[in-house]
């Protein structure tokens, strides 16, 4: 696979991102040297598409990906002055596929663990 692409897509379904956050509180893979991620590329559309969101801050979840990767979710993060606490912001759906799939709300991915990439 070439670096130059970032595989899959970048905008992923809440309820994904939900599967992916479990699997990695699971994950009991004690970590080695051979398979300690180090750090993550991440395409700067994903950076952008959380940034252009109505908040005040990014959430950084992790997970791990149908492809057994670790992995960053980014959602957006706007200040409750009541509750004095971060709440998430997700974003909507490009998709123009149906208008369930537009009405979803999603957060940002595409990013890769290094090594290998």
């Amino acid at each position: 696979m070439s670096e130059k692409n970032f595989p899959g897509p970048i905008q992923i379904p809440l309820a994904t991102a939900e599967v992916w956050e479990k699997r990695y509180e699971d994950d009991t893979t004690i970590e080695t040297r051979e398979n300690k991620v180090k750090s993550f590329l991440i395409p700067r559309e994903s950076l952008e598409k959380v940034l252009a969101l109505d908040t005040d801050a990014v959430r950084a979840y992790l997970g791990i990906n149908d492809q057994k990767e670790r992995t960053l979710l980014f959602v957006g993060a706007q200040y409750d002055k009541e509750t004095g606490k971060y709440v998430d912001v997700y974003g909507k759906s490009s998709s123009e596929q149906n208008k369930a799939e537009a009405a979803e709300d999603i957060v940002y991915d595409g990013i890769r663990p290094s090594p290998p990439y």
